[in-house]
């Protein structure tokens, strides 16, 4: 039972209101007040754009080439205040490649948890040509530390990537031995090694259109791939691997038509009266001619 609240005397001025007590987040802090942000969601927001700056610059100028100052000046800071959401120009960098890695490995891990090979791999190859086409940069950070022999991400390409990739090639060779997949070697080697090849090859058709994309519109006369070129990469890509892995895909509405059969095979296949008539033309020409020629 709750105490009877006091009445204060007359004459004295009423008590000031209590001010209302605000709910303890999680973790026993306070609340912020309504109205008001939480220090921590003004930080990640800077840091996603500090993040996002960062993949375009290394991508542009590669790790070397982008500075700090060009960074922080991008986004509204200085140097220091750079410094103090990111330790170090490695680490930028390095953040920068986890966020790519973790985008992709999470594709890969998709893999696992299907049972059907087919439906699997069009999602992830769908999802890699989305990346492709949503974050170029992010592919060309990483194309550039690989081609410069992956001199500051060795050891987490290794950490991240290898289990994944490992864990992937086991359900490759549950689906062969599963009747899913056919036309691979029967040894465990000869399928890890074999699977393995496939899984780069997938990589790189996907990323290409990332790396490549300036080159692929110029060739196509185009300022910039257009979202047809994506879809068609998608089925041009989705065919290959499918049918390599004998699960071919059944052919979309808005797949491109097969080409017209040649004029003389369509003439064989579906017409062979004519090709007797044909044939037997120059004949009576031959023996007219004969005919004005003996005496």
């Amino acid at each position: 039972m709750s105490p009877a609240r006091k009445t204060p005397p007359q004459g004295d001025p009423p008590a000031p209101p209590r001010a209302p007590r605000r709910r303890a987040a999680p973790g026993g802090r306070a609340a912020p007040a309504p109205g008001t942000r939480p220090v921590r969601a003004a930080r990640r927001d800077k840091e996603r754009a500090i993040l996002r700056e960062a993949e375009a610059q290394f991508a542009r100028y590669g790790f070397e080439g982008a500075s700090l100052e060009g960074i922080a000046a991008a986004v509204g800071l200085n140097r220091q205040h750079l410094l103090y959401y990111f330790a170090s120009k490695d680490a930028l960098y390095r953040q920068v490649l986890d966020d790519v890695m973790a985008q992709w490995l999470a594709g890969l891990g998709a893999l696992a948890e299907a049972d059907e090979p087919a439906p699997a791999l069009r999602a992830y190859i769908a999802a890699k040509l989305r990346s492709a086409r949503e974050r170029p940069d992010a592919s060309r950070v990483f194309a550039k530390e690989v081609i410069a022999g992956v001199p500051r991400y060795a050891d987490a390409l290794r950490e991240q990537v290898l289990p994944v990739l490992r864990d992937d090639l086991r359900h490759f060779q549950r689906w062969a031995r599963e009747g899913r997949i056919a036309g691979w070697p029967a040894g465990e080697r000869a399928q890890r090694s074999e699977f393995t090849h496939l899984v780069f090859l997938l990589w790189a058709m996907t990323q290409a259109y990332a790396d490549l994309a300036p080159q692929f519109a110029l060739l196509l006369g185009k300022p910039a791939l257009e979202s047809a070129d994506y879809a068609a990469a998608q089925r041009v890509i989705e065919r290959l691997v499918l049918a390599a892995l004998g699960t071919p895909t059944p052919p979309t509405s808005d797949a491109p038509t097969a080409p017209p059969m040649p004029r003389a095979a369509a003439t064989t296949g579906t017409a062979p009266a004519q090709a007797p008539r044909a044939r037997a033309r120059p004949a009576p020409r031959a023996a007219r001619k004969t005919d004005k020629k003996s005496p």
